[in-house]
């Protein structure tokens, strides 16, 4: 859509990305696959988290009097930078920037971003919210990092179901206290007295309630934080191996980032049909019998599948 913002994927290298296109100086973004604070805490320094859940529907998430957990303070948005959000699926990206503009003196955040908040830190959130959802500059690099999607499933405007809807929120210290930053929710939620050393255990303190609240089945989270470059570290201590896992590591990420730009429905279409001419030309039955093994192999995998097996998938680490 036309100056609409677009779904992004909850992942490290399109996050890490994001912000070197804004302009952003030596941070990156680690995915954590634990809630243990020495997890968080190795990566140190770590500017915060960006927490991505299941949107609740069993019970009312939003509150004018008192959040689920914490306490809302309202005075705070004076102070620091709290955006309302005023568009859906900007939410990841506004996640992102309610770290990042609070750690201003701690990150090089970039003439554009400094100046976008000098402006927006004059206005309520509500209209803070507005200048972010009306940024070219946010929206277009936000959008550049939108997946694909070449198909319009029409089951979902005819059928009963509806996808579920996730969201992102932002978890950072500010001024010695634990902040949770979620521009659906009237005011920043604070979660008491926090040091940045302190932040690792109780961040994953307050997560782990939050998880808590879900049912035991649910396990669609996503926990991400934002740290200083590692390859900063690596050099530092002269580490060789992690510096070149490190730069592989961000090799991969833009080859990723590349597949996510484009769509190869036509690709496919294209080798499919080269395939296809190659069996028709060679003759003596050559294209049915092939046909006839792709139907035996995959009713092959069917009925594995229905057996509970899985010969049929192969991975590669």
């Amino acid at each position: 859509m036309s100056g609409g913002w677009n779904t992004i994927e909850s992942d490290a290298g399109v996050f890490t990305y994001l912000l070197d296109n804004l302009g952003v100086k030596d941070v990156q973004f680690e995915e954590l696959l634990t809630l243990e604070p020495d997890s968080l805490a190795s990566l140190y320094p770590v500017y915060g988290v960006i927490f991505l859940f299941k949107y609740p529907t069993n019970e009312p998430y939003t509150s004018t009097d008192k959040p689920l957990d914490g306490t809302f303070d309202r005075d705070a948005s004076e102070r620091l930078f709290f955006a309302a959000q005023t568009i859906q699926n900007a939410c990841g990206t506004q996640a992102l920037l309610s770290v990042l503009l609070n750690k201003e003196g701690e990150i090089d955040m970039g003439g554009p971003l400094r100046d976008f908040k000098e402006f927006t830190m004059m206005l309520p959130p509500e209209f803070r919210g507005e200048a972010l959802s009306n940024s070219e500059l946010i929206r277009d690099v936000h959008n550049s990092f939108a997946k694909s999607s070449p198909f319009v499933d029409e089951t979902q405007r005819t059928g009963g179901e509806t996808e579920d809807a996730f969201h992102f929120v932002a978890y950072t210290p500010i001024d010695g206290t634990l902040y949770e930053l979620d521009g659906l929710q009237p005011a920043p939620i604070s979660h008491g007295a926090c040091t940045s050393g302190e932040f690792p255990t109780k961040v994953m303190d307050v997560l782990q309630r939050r998880i808590n609240r879900y049912d035991i089945t649910e396990i669609r989270f996503n926990l991400m934080a934002m740290v200083r470059d590692l390859r900063i570290q690596a050099r530092d201590i002269g580490d060789v191996d992690m510096l070149e896992r490190e730069e592989r590591k961000r090799r991969d990420w833009q080859f990723e980032n590349a597949l996510r730009r484009h769509n190869f429905v036509g690709f496919a279409g294209a080798v499919l049909k080269g395939v296809v001419d190659k069996k028709l030309k060679q003759g003596n039955g050559a294209y049915e019998k092939w046909v006839e093994a792709a139907k035996e192999t995959t009713k092959k995998r069917i009925e594995s599948r229905r057996k509970g097996g899985g010969d049929d998938i192969e991975m590669e680490g």
